[in-house]
């Protein structure tokens, strides 16, 4: 009996070994093949005219009052008042992440689990900006997470539709603030809108001359073939105003081959092709294009790793430095939570690692542009 049983305990570490190593070789692979949607595309009604003139079609904006997210900081955390605030602008990342029969080509927007995950990532990245300025952070029906793992032309079409929405809601923000300084800010799929909203909107525009920085972090930025037509330069150091930045998070060893094969896939927003180009990696640490920063330059990551626990802000966690590739290296791995991606992306991240850095770049940036 117990030789029995020691042959099941051999024979499960086997499976388990087995799966881990089938994950580490076809990790990608396997996600496309469970989230990509199977169901036709049906093109998405356009909203109303005045959808996001209702407070509630926004996850945050300055009348919601107490249920705002967006107004959370963790505990300890202590800002001097600003003398002038600007508009912050926030496009959420990808919350809905659904499998097989029950994945739709877009999020509807009654679907509470997504509105709630939403809600969690508006708190815990579009916080860091709110010393800095009032945040609007709209509602809308993002792309399912399987149709960036696809080339198909449905995935288009559902990023297409997302980004009617944004658009949509953006304009009712820039209704609402007329004037006055404006922070743009997204991840993931908001930075892949928030680099379209640029080019429709802000390049070549009277509205560029009022952003302080756009925060296009998570998605993969061509120096070449996006840049010059969002309207702004990439920023060069911290205490500078009207410029773009962009980051993405990875632990070492690190393995981008997925990102840099979507990046090389794709032509820029100037239309010319990706491939070969240089990805803008921003340095949060120091608030620069490019170079490298100790972890004694963070001042602070967010941990949350626990629901039933307050999150915390931990000093001195994790260094920065920009590879020759354009991403964002921090050294060994981190224990952040379950959300690492294959090839120790650390994606989900990209503002809790560095959530109190970019709450001050945001104060400085702002600074700099009342000057």
């Amino acid at each position: 009996m117990a030789r029995k049983f020691l042959y099941i305990v051999a024979a499960l570490i086997v499976l388990v070994i087995a799966a881990l190593l089938a994950y580490r070789l076809w990790g990608m692979e396997m996600i496309r093949a469970v989230m990509v949607p199977r169901e036709a595309f049906a093109p998405l009604q356009p909203l109303p005219a005045n959808t996001y003139d209702d407070p509630k079609m926004w996850i945050a904006r300055p009348d919601i009052g107490r249920n705002d997210p967006a107004l959370w900081t963790p505990a300890g955390v202590k800002d001097a008042p600003a003398a002038q605030k600007a508009a912050v602008f926030f496009i959420h990342p990808t919350s809905y992440i659904t499998a097989l029969g029950d994945a739709h080509w877009n999020m509807r927007l009654d679907d509470r689990d997504s509105l709630s995950t939403a809600r969690r990532f508006v708190k815990e990245q579009a916080s860091a900006f709110n010393a800095a300025g009032t945040i609007w952070a709209p509602r809308y029906r993002q792309a399912n997470y399987g149709a960036f793992l696809t080339g198909k032309p449905e995935g288009q079409k559902a990023i297409d539709a997302a980004y009617r929405d944004v658009s949509q809601a953006f304009a009712a923000f820039l209704k609402a603030n007329p004037d006055g300084p404006v922070i743009l800010a997204a991840h993931s799929q908001g930075s892949l809108h928030l680099m379209r909203l640029m080019r429709d909107q802000v390049a070549g525009k009277p509205l560029a001359k009022r952003i302080v920085a756009a925060y296009a972090v998570g998605w993969p930025l061509s120096v070449e073939a996006d840049l010059p037509a969002m309207g702004l330069p990439a920023c060069a150091k911290r205490d500078q105003a009207r410029c773009v930045l962009s980051w993405q998070s990875y632990a070492e060893p690190a393995d981008p081959s997925a990102i840099v094969t979507l990046f090389d896939a794709h032509k820029g927003l100037t239309g010319k092709p990706r491939k070969g180009t240089h990805m803008l990696c921003t340095n949060p640490l120091t608030g620069t294009r490019n170079g490298a920063a100790p972890a004694s330059a963070n001042r602070g990551t967010l941990q949350s790793r626990e629901d039933d626990k307050p999150a915390l802000l931990v000093s001195a966690a994790v260094p920065a430095r920009c590879a020759a590739n354009g991403f964002l290296l921090i050294g060994e791995p981190v224990d952040m939570g379950p959300f690492t991606l294959p090839g120790n992306n650390y994606h989900v991240y990209d503002y809790n690692l560095f959530w109190s850095n970019v709450r001050e770049d945001a104060r400085a940036r702002l600074a700099a542009f009342l000057k």
